[in-house]
């Protein structure tokens, strides 16, 4: 009978191996969208001279409050991700860590988060940051297995950060702060739908539904993708409405609206995997142009 032979790590490499569980614990990658739309949202808003400091601060305080919502979303669904091809390797699936470690490590990043946006910045900012990682770990976390209606729960605190970094340049809630709320809150139904499509099966093991109809991967579903990406149409054009983006700058808003709206609709047409996923990329790309145009426009 041969034996395998037990595998010794080098301290270097078990130092790459604990940050590269961190990071994927904290999904730090993914992450980067979340800081790019704060930052997105306080360079829109700021009415005085933006400083590489404050971007800096801003960028560190959501990655690690979204870092914490990310972490406390494995530690609640560790034995899901155990039964999903996509999430089987995470640490605390495969016990790389324990439990303990990663609430720690959830609480750090979470605590220090919030005091980073509420010291450098103002008390309001810190406010949504906290309701934001407490309704994405606590409310839209154990939905999803429950009801497709965790999708729009989900919804609400990922669409906190365009926002957060808006108030943390004005120090309130306005007009403007809702409009952007309401952009990214309207492109992640398109964006969720897409992937929940693709990674239909997967989510079936662990009991996860979340494509809108009880029908499945079904026109039904991809119907809701244009509707959606309709009233984003309509909403994205509003900065422009209101003297907030210049004529250049709604072009490209437009333009990536209607493709958007193109790719849902071919996707309604046809109803295949390869269709949603054009859309999720399309999704990924949209978001950052738009916000981009909003910024660049406002110049």
């Amino acid at each position: 009978m041969i034996k395998a032979k037990a595998i010794t790590l080098t301290p270097a490499q078990l130092i790459r191996l604990k940050i590269s569980d961190y990071a994927m614990l904290a999904k730090f990658r993914l992450s980067f969208l979340v800081v790019f739309s704060a930052v997105i949202g306080y360079l829109f808003a700021s009415p005085v001279a933006i400083t590489v400091t404050a971007i800096v601060l801003l960028a560190i305080g959501g990655m690690l409050v979204t870092g914490a919502s990310n972490a406390i979303n494995q530690i609640i669904e560790r034995d899901i991700d155990k039964l999903m091809s996509r999430t089987r390797n995470r640490p605390l699936a495969t016990e790389r860590m324990n439990v303990l470690e990663a609430i720690l490590a959830a609480g750090v990043m979470g605590i220090s988060g919030i005091i980073i946006l509420t010291y450098f910045f103002n008390p309001i900012a810190g406010v949504l940051a906290a309701i934001s990682l407490l309704s994405y770990a606590f409310v839209y976390t154990p939905l999803k297995r429950v009801s497709p209606v965790a999708v729009f729960v989900g919804a609400i605190p990922g669409a906190f950060p365009p926002m957060i970094g808006y108030v943390c340049a004005t120090g309130k809630i306005d007009f403007v702060a809702v409009m952007l709320f309401s952009i990214q809150f309207i492109w992640q139904f398109p964006h969720f739908w897409s992937i929940a499509w693709i990674q239909f099966d997967d989510y079936k093991k662990a009991g996860i539904m979340l494509l809108p109809s009880a029908t499945g991967k079904s026109r039904a579903s991809a119907v809701q993708n244009v509707v959606y990406c309709v009233m984003l149409l309509v909403v994205s054009m509003i900065p422009y409405f209101f003297n907030m983006v210049g004529a250049i700058g709604n072009v490209f808003i437009t333009a990536a609206g209607v493709t958007f709206l193109w790719m849902a609709w071919n996707h309604y047409r046809k109803c295949e995997d390869r269709t949603a996923r054009i859309l999720m990329f399309g999704s990924f790309l949209y978001l950052p142009v738009v916000q981009l145009a909003l910024v660049i426009g406002k110049i």
